[in-house]
């Protein structure tokens, strides 16, 4: 490790390409001229590309080999084979060694920067942002306080210890350095006050209580993690006049694998008791990145704004379930019950430790103590980021994962992508001293600051809009890269084909049925892609298909203590991915999606996934309007302007437009599979196809952004308003729906509608 070479705070990134725009040209054609005109291209293609096989030889161009031995076959075992479980292993056991919150891992920044060097990735630097984060000062507080009446005493009836036990056969817990627990973006604060059992802290969740006219103004919220962004949780019960908010892990949502019938880590599975998810509680569906600087990078100097409309003004806090028992207890018969509420009220799981899950006010005399001290600064923050160049400078294949960690361990998030990345790009490095040269140019980007809010990878994409937006296909991200053996991913659709592609040539851990691949074993789900990690800025502001995948806990299975002192390499190494094959698998993947998406001379998009796609999105918005006509929740004055018939006839027209694209695209890849020489036509040909892929997704970003969050631009794709992980589909017409607004919804049609009209005349020009 070089740790005192300088490092630059600009990123060296490949000489930018100016793209000029295609001439329109809508064709007019019915929709069964439309079919009949792409099967007449398929023909014409074919035969155009074989007569000019043998002119204008421009041979190398979309060879892998660049006149050297080296195929594309031998990429693919390459990077199929590099991946190690003992070196992967090793890579975690160092990311895991200490503590590196974002900000504070510089050393772990440039020993990354190293290694990616001797892979040979020699042109990897070090790039810097100023931000505007909190990192706890110690003083806080959570106590239970009970007044007595006769002599208005106040005295202390339960403290909670706000730390997590030391585990002797852990070493990560014990670390005199490890970090407390805490929120990030939480608000200083000391408040005391009655408080409120709120379920999940859902919008729906306090709207019952509103409903069931619970007190609120002026409490404390307890609530449980799951179900929406824990920032989300805060940020409702702000509006609702509550003055902080008291956050635990709830046993009932670990699927049965609980003290109650397992033991209890490091002994077994289940979740250790003291256990506490730390997190960030900035409202991550209405603006990601440094509070700050909403849209433009955190650079030295800039002009910094307001936090309001980004982070909390009230406190909050984490705790374990062991914390949260004898507040939870204190609440038995006070208000209503659980068991009043709907079933997503019912899944508690502490009543065999006495908790009756009363709802609440606590009485007068039975209060909480909260107290949060933070420090808030404005730090660097360390990306570092790596650039292999290709033979085309205007075709970008971006992949990336985090580094930082709200704890000394983080084995599972994000460490275990960190350790895999290191494969990848170890495979790649091999590619390269044996002669490879990529056709696309690939940046790998690992990047700080994602707890807190993706900052770095947010304030990079922000910094580098214009270049990004000119040359990116596709930005790939693992975060949780092995936690368990469950394959999961989300993907914008443009990339489901050659994902499944992908999935039906990696060999599966799983033994049971022999030579069995990861998609063989797969729930053959991809979910829609929302937030929660640093594919947002690619996807939502810049319009760059992206996508997110990696192995999960499956249920029933080893409790993923998430976010605390347990995500420790001890916890890996014995629940987690103990022979370490899911962290080589996921390396495997993500390795030869790698090399299809860099190498193939036909980018290996599927425009009728997307298209597909668009026309169950329409249909899910028309249903959501039935039934909220139904249930009586939508004033319809114009039942017309509610149904979606300009935005189901243009989606169905791109969904042939799209039809022609894939058909072209696999008469290029028909001609080259048929011989060893390209034409000048045929490059052409393949650049044309090439470039309405990669500007596909570009043409649904909207740069006024949605309603009251203006900073997502995509109208297709967003985090849920009140949900943050959970992606939502065409989200200006669903929230309309959800605010009884005709007129609103009326102009998010009329955008959409545009938006889809630039795809098809992209697509068809």
């Amino acid at each position: 490790m070089q740790s005192n070479r300088r490092f630059k705070e600009n990123t060296p990134l490949i000489q930018r390409v100016q793209v000029a725009p295609h001439p329109p040209r809508r064709y007019p054609h019915s929709r069964l001229r439309l079919l009949s005109t792409a099967l007449l291209a398929l023909v014409c293609v074919v035969g155009f590309g074989l007569f000019f096989l043998d002119v204008d030889d421009i041979d190398g161009v979309f060879s892998l080999s660049h006149k050297s031995k080296f195929t594309f076959s031998d990429l693919n075992h390459i990077v199929l084979t590099t991946p190690d479980q003992e070196q992967v292993r090793e890579w975690s056991k160092y990311y895991t060694s200490g503590p590196h919150l974002a900000g504070k891992n510089l050393s772990q920044a440039e020993w990354t920067r190293d290694r990616w060097q001797e892979f040979g990735v020699e042109d990897t630097s070090i790039v810097a942002y100023d931000v505007y984060i909190n990192y706890p000062k110690g003083g806080n507080r959570l106590a239970l306080l009970e007044t007595r009446p006769d002599t208005g005493k106040t005295a202390v009836k339960f403290e909670a210890s706000l730390e997590e036990d030391i585990l002797e056969e852990d070493p990560t817990t014990s670390l005199p350095n490890r970090i407390p627990t805490f929120h990030g973006y939480s608000a200083s604060g000391n408040v005391t006050a009655q408080y409120v059992w709120a379920n999940y802290g859902t919008f729906k969740d306090f709207d019952d209580l509103v409903k069931a006219n619970v007190s609120l103004e002026g409490k404390i919220a307890v609530v449980r993690y799951e179900h929406v962004f824990r920032g989300l949780k805060v940020k409702r019960a702000q509006e609702l006049g509550m003055i902080g908010v008291v956050i635990y892990t709830d046993p009932g949502d670990d699927g049965g694998v609980t003290e109650r019938t397992n033991a209890t880590y490091p002994d077994g599975p289940a979740r250790e008791p003291n256990s506490v998810q730390r997190g960030s509680v900035q409202f991550l569906s209405y603006a990601p990145g440094d509070p700050t600087t909403p849209g433009y990078p955190s650079k030295p100097g800039c002009p910094r704004s307001d936090t309001a409309h980004a982070i909390p003004q009230i406190p909050s806090i984490p705790i374990s379930y062991e914390d949260a028992l004898p507040i939870l207890r204190a609440l038995n018969g006070h208000g209503p019950k659980a068991t009043d509420f709907n079933e997503f009220w019912q899944s508690g799981g502490l009543g065999y430790k006495g908790v009756e899950y009363n709802i609440g006010p606590s009485p007068p005399e039975l209060t909480l103590n909260l107290v949060n001290q933070q420090e808030y600064v404005t730090t660097p923050l360390w990306n570092v980021i790596g650039i292999i160049n290709g033979t085309l400078s205007d075709e970008v294949i971006v992949l990336g994962n985090h580094r930082d960690a709200w704890i000394a361990g983080g084995a599972a998030d994000p460490n275990s992508g960190s350790a895999a990345f290191n494969e990848v790009i170890r495979g790649l490095g091999i590619a390269l001293s044996q002669g490879w040269k990529p056709l696309r140019t690939i940046v790998l980007a690992s990047w700080d600051g994602e707890e807190y809010g993706l900052i770095g990878s947010t304030e990079w994409v922000e910094e580098y809009l214009p270049w990004l937006s000119d040359a990116a296909v596709a930005y790939v991200n693992v975060d949780v890269g092995a936690a368990g053996s469950l394959f999961g991913t989300a993907a914008a659709p443009l990339l489901n084909k050659v994902l499944i592609e992908t999935l039906q040539s990696v060999p599966s851990p799983n033994t049971t049925v022999a030579d069995q691949t990861v998609y063989d074993v797969w729930k053959k789900h991809i979910s829609t892609i929302g937030s929660g990690s640093d594919f947002t800025a690619f996807q939502d502001f810049a319009g760059v298909p992206s996508l997110d995948m990696g192995f999960k806990t499956a249920k029933p299975g080893p409790i993923y203590q998430y976010h605390s002192n347990y995500d420790s390499f001890h916890w890996m190494d014995y629940f987690g991915d103990p022979d370490w094959v899911y962290h080589t698998t996921i390396a495997k993947v993500w390795g030869l999606l790698t090399a299809k998406l860099v190498d193939s001379p036909v980018i290996p998009f599927n425009a009728t996934d997307y298209a597909v796609a668009l026309q169950t999105y329409v249909k899910d918005v028309k249903s959501q309007v039935a039934k909220a006509a139904e249930d009586g929740e939508l004033a319809v004055n114009d039942i017309e302007a509610w149904k979606l018939n300009k935005l189901a006839r243009v989606v169905e027209d791109l969904h042939v437009a799209s039809i022609m694209l894939d058909s072209e695209a696999a008469a290029l890849k028909a001609i080259l599979s048929s011989s060893t020489t390209s034409s000048a036509e045929l490059y052409s040909q393949i650049t044309t196809v090439n470039t309405k892929y990669k500007y596909l997704e570009r043409q649904f970003i909207y740069q006024d952004g949605l309603d009251d969050r203006s900073w997502f631009k995509h109208v297709v794709y967003a985090p849920g308003r009140w949900t943050g992980y959970a992606g939502a589909t065409l989200p200006g017409l669903v929230e309309s729906v959800e605010d009884n607004d005709e007129a609103n919804f009326r102009k998010w049609e009329e955008i959409v509608v545009e938006r889809v009209k630039a795809a098809i005349k992209l697509l068809e020009g």
